[in-house]
Parts: structure tokens; sequence; C-alpha cells
């Protein structure tokens, strides 16, 4: 029988890795080729909430002649990533399942299913709540001013996107913890002893994520980080039980 070294098993993890990146980016495309159909749709969805915070008659603007052709494909592929969110979680799940006990790989497909739902609840919860209260306050500095606020398509574009994704990773939180857990890295005693520092560590976080310098933003974004973390305590309790 032969013994692996230490090469070969990093070797492997890496052929396993790329096999998973491949695939997942294979789903993302095609979700991006359905995306291309209804791009502009889904860009105009995008600046509602940038519009209804500007004054009436505002609009957006292209600098360049190709501006928007590049916007729209890159819209595409963002919503490419969030259809194929469901089987990208579950190709992550597939690579660490090694690591798990033969009774918890069967919860692999709820588990990838819970992890897409996490990930794109904060996605919308960002743009239902926070882009239009953040979004409010940066449009209510210019008042009264001789500035007047006309969006760069592009620049919008990777504003909400590093903003979309920033809250869908987010609220991942409960899942991190949990394999944190599972790993060994952290217990629930880890999760008392630390609670003050998370704490002002997500609301720190939360300032850093939202749009606008207004609290009300800020914590809209917080409470529900707080509110995830102690749910992920929740699961290590239920790990050591």
């Amino acid at each position: 029988m032969t013994n692996n070294t230490p090469q070969d098993t990093l070797i492997g993890h890496l052929t396993e890795l790329r096999k998973r990146v491949v695939r997942s980016l294979l789903a993302i495309g095609l979700g991006a080729v359905v995306g291309l159909v209804f791009c502009k749709q889904l860009y105009r969805i995008l600046q509602v909430p940038m519009l209804k915070a500007l004054p009436e008659g505002s609009f957006f603007i292209a600098t360049t002649p190709f501006e928007s052709y590049i916007t729209y494909f890159k819209v595409s592929l963002l919503a490419g990533l969030f259809v194929a969110s469901p089987f990208v979680f579950y190709q992550l799940w597939r690579f660490v399942a090694p690591g798990l006990e033969p009774r918890e790989k069967k919860y692999l497909l709820p588990a990838s299913f819970v992890s897409a739902l996490l990930f794109t609840g904060g996605a919308l919860f960002g743009y239902f709540v926070v882009f239009p209260a953040g979004f409010y306050y940066v449009s209510l500095v210019m008042n009264d001013t001789a500035i007047r606020l006309l969006p760069k398509m592009s620049d919008y574009l990777g504003l909400s996107v590093m903003m979309l994704l920033a809250f869908g990773i987010t609220f991942e939180l409960p899942l991190f913890i949990f394999i944190a857990g599972k790993l060994g890295l952290i217990d629930y005693g880890f999760i008392k002893r630390n609670r003050r520092y998370v704490i002002v560590a997500l609301f720190v976080l939360a300032a850093i994520l939202t749009p606008g310098p207004d609290v009300l933003s800020q914590l809209l974004l917080a409470l529900p980080l707080w509110a995830l973390f102690e749910v992920g305590g929740l699961t290590l309790l239920m790990i050591r039980h």
C-alpha cells in the first residue's frame, strides 16, 4: 500500500479545488448568458435606490462610447453569480466534504441552499434597506448647494457590486462560525469571552460598508449582523451538545 506524502496530499487538494472552481465559473458563465438578455432591465433596477434619493429629473451618465456595453456585461456577470449561487456553494461544500463526518455529508445539499439563501438575502437586505437610507443622506448633503450629482454608469455599478457582495458575504456569518466550530478553531466559550469585541468590530464593519456617514444606515446593517453572530453562537452550542 502506498502512503501519500504531504506533497501528494497538497496536489490532490489543489486539483480538487481547481475542479470545483472551474465548475463554479462555468455555472456563473451560463447564468451570465441569461443575464445578458435582461441586463438593461437589471441595471435599471439597480438604479432605483439612487434615483429615488436624487432630485426629480436626475439621470445617470456615460463618459465613454462603450461604457454602457461594459457596464451591461458586468451586470450580466453579477446576475450569473446570484443565479448560480446554490451550485457555487454546493461546490464549496463538496470541497470541504472530506473533512466532515459521514452523517454530516447528507446535509451538503441543504447547506448549499442555506448558504445561497443567506448570500442572496444579504444582498437583498442591502438593496432594499441600506441603499435607500445611505443614498438619501448622500443626496442630503448636497441640498442648498450648486452641486448636482450625476452618477456615472460604471462608477455606480462598481459601488453597487461591492456593497451587494459585501452584504451577501457578511450574512454568511453564522456559517463561518459553524465551520470554525467544526474545525475546532472556536467554541461557545470563545463567543462568550469575546462577544463585546466582536460586536464593536461588527459596528465598525457596518460603518465601512454603508454608503453614507449617517448612523441610521450603519445601524441597519450592524444590528442584523449582531443577530446573525448570536445565531452562529447558538450553532456552536448545538455542536457541543
